[in-house]
């Protein structure tokens, strides 16, 4: 057994070793959560008997995270290390896996670079995949100052819809965001004192919007939205921080303590600390669509590459995340560089990213490993990660996930 001092240093040793074996790549294992108030949408490629494999009453999976170093935050039930990513490590037959956030812990810039580590001490984001047969009660994220009352960050967040992931829409494909123009204090403040007695019926303040495969949506924390039934990739701040602002969804009742969720133990029952929370100007905007929806933009204007490969921006509004998604024609080999760290979870098809070979499964047992999730360290990416696909006739597709102040990321928010 190892004492305390020891087990440190295997964990050194362990991330070392990975990061040496894949040559500045770490290969993670898939990370399900589970979510009690949710029904699966069941299309994240999880096997069917798989959803409920952490039983009935913790809910069904309907989340798989990535390049996570924030565990996730579902009661009392929640078990060691949920939503935390694992790395792994093989070594003939002999397998290691630690956690991402400890490897980073002890290997800092080696991974993040120097950037990252000396700004943010650590991996400040984590994208998902978020599957749900149903849309979400209406709710809202804190923004920095009023989740620090708890001991937690602020929650931007962003939408991107892949066709890979969204074979069907779900029962409910539009999404509420914020509310109507002219909605006042008072309107808010009386649903939310009628949440335990019905339906408080709050997305009659707001308006919903259809929801199309491959767009997406900037959601900055204090904006109240509702989620649709699209599957959905999710690139956000490294925080579970939430209230639920509606009492009933479909058939669905929401506990009243999800409503005061993350409020401090001195501000509990109090509607207006509640009202402060909304970012009014936010949710007010009458050009909501306009400032919130993104289209995806190329990343280089260059006609030459694009019977190679396509990049391009699909998350790009939030300075704490930003996300690419890459498509490789077939029988293509490309080397792409990058001026940061990244996650990044395969799509479709397959081949080899550096010297791992990479495949997107069909279906995936609970506890399976895979080849569809990486993390690339900055001196990796900088360096130029060189990706090959395999295939004569399917696209490789992958999505990155990037953490706060992206280098790269210099578009002009009035032009796109």
């Amino acid at each position: 057994m190892y004492n305390k001092k020891d087990q440190m240093m295997s964990i050194k040793t362990v991330a070392d070793n990975a990061l040496n074996q894949g040559e500045g790549i770490l290969r993670l294992t898939p990370t399900w959560v589970p979510r009690s108030f949710c029904i699966p949408g069941k299309r994240i490629k999880l096997h069917p008997d798989d959803y409920y494999a952490l039983g009935a009453e913790r809910g069904g999976i309907d989340e798989r995270w990535f390049s996570s170093t924030t565990p996730a935050d579902n009661g009392p039930l929640t078990s060691r290390n949920e939503g935390l990513s694992h790395i792994i490590l093989k070594d003939g037959r002999k397998t290691e896996k630690i956690l991402l956030r400890d490897a980073i812990d002890e290997l800092k810039s080696e991974i993040l670079g120097e950037r990252l580590w000396d700004q943010y001490g650590g991996w400040t984001m984590y994208s998902k995949f978020f599957d749900n047969q149903k849309a979400l009660p209406f709710h809202i994220h804190h923004n920095d100052k009023y989740a620090r009352l708890t001991g937690q960050l602020g929650k931007p967040e962003a939408y991107y819809f892949p066709p890979q992931v969204n074979n069907h829409g779900g029962d409910y494909p539009y999404t509420f965001f914020g509310l109507n123009p002219g909605t006042k204090r008072n309107q808010v403040m009386a649903c939310l004192e009628n949440f335990s007695k019905g339906n408080n019926r709050i997305t009659d303040l707001s308006s919903a919007h259809a929801l199309s495969v491959g767009t997406g949506w900037d959601v900055p924390p204090g904006v109240l939205h509702a989620p649709g039934s699209l599957c959905t990739y999710e690139p956000q701040k490294a925080s579970d921080v939430f209230a639920m602002f509606e009492s009933i969804t479909g058939n669905a009742v929401i506990p009243e303590e999800l409503l005061w969720k993350n409020t401090p133990e001195d501000r509990m029952g109090d509607y207006e600390f509640l009202l402060d929370v909304i970012d009014w100007e936010l949710n007010l905007d009458p050009d909501f669509v306009q400032n919130r929806k993104m289209m995806p933009v190329p990343v280089k204007n260059d006609n030459d590459l694009k019977d190679r490969y396509i990049e391009n921006w699909i998350c790009y509004k939030s300075s704490d995340f930003s996300a690419k998604e890459l498509t490789i024609l077939p029988g293509q080999k490309i080397n792409v560089t990058d001026k940061a760290a990244y996650g990044m979870i395969l799509m479709q098809g397959h081949g080899r990213m550096g010297k791992w070979k990479i495949d997107t499964p069909a279906i995936v047992r609970f506890g399976q490993e895979t080849c569809d999730e990486f993390f690339v360290s900055e001196q990796a990416a900088s360096n130029g990660v060189t990706i090959e696909n395999l295939s004569d006739t399917d696209p490789l597709v992958m999505l990155k996930h990037f953490g706060p102040d992206n280098p790269d990321l210099n578009l002009n928010l009035n032009e796109v």
